[in-house]
């Protein structure tokens, strides 16, 4: 028998173990760093999410008490003995005031607004009520309109500036009840369950005297 002998080149050649075991080293790598990548994006992507949220909670509340508070109506509030006391009643984690809708909502006439930290089976959370203003003492219960503003509230305080006269220089108060006149400023704080703290709000009352006086606007405290 004639035995040929190929050139070194035709020679079948085959990967070494070493050459395995590096090429399975390179391709775990490659993969611990793939799903690496994908996990820091989709991290990123969901504190993105929490942001946005945050954010557009934020702007729903800051909204809400821009919209209906700064506007609200120093009418008198004959259930009080005090015959000149206002509606406007307030006190550190609790507000009542009477304003109005915009045009656009479906509600006519004055509304009050009852505005507290309150704490149930569900958590804590800022609740909003609305009755109609000449709604009667029967119908009342029924005429109530609740909604949760913001939930997961750890915290919510409120404070008012003004004079009890409507005149004299102001000071910042944790009440306002049974006054002559609304604060010129009221200012709110709100500390969610994670612990976020949000921006302080001042929210400028723009009347402060009842209609028996002289109508003003107020001019905001720096």
């Amino acid at each position: 028998m004639i035995l040929v002998k190929l050139p070194a080149k035709f020679e079948a050649k085959g990967f070494t173990l070493i050459e395995v075991l590096i090429g399975l080293t390179l391709l775990s790598i490659m993969v611990v760093l793939l799903f690496t990548s994908l996990k820091i994006c989709a991290d990123s992507w969901e504190r993105g999410e929490k942001k946005i949220s945050s954010v557009n909670e934020m702007a729903v509340v800051y909204h809400f008490f821009q919209k209906h508070l700064s506007v609200t109506k120093p009418i008198l509030n004959q259930s009080i003995g005090n015959d000149k006391a206002i509606f406007f009643q307030g006190d550190t984690n609790s507000l009542q005031f009477a304003s109005r809708f915009p045009e656009s909502v479906n509600k006519q006439g004055l509304q009050i607004f009852k505005v507290a930290l309150v704490e149930d089976d569900n958590g804590s959370y800022i609740n909003v009520s609305v009755t109609p203003y000449n709604s009667d003492a029967e119908d009342e219960s029924s005429s109530v309109e609740e909604v949760s503003l913001i939930k997961h509230v750890r915290e919510f305080k409120l404070s008012y500036f003004g004079s009890s006269d409507g005149v004299s220089d102001g000071v910042w108060a944790e009440d306002w009840h049974n006054e002559i006149s609304q604060p010129r400023l009221v200012r709110i704080n709100i500390v969610l369950e994670n612990g976020n703290y949000w921006p302080e709000m001042i929210i400028p009352l723009r009347i402060t005297k009842t209609k028996d006086n002289s109508s003003s606007s107020s001019g905001v405290i720096r």
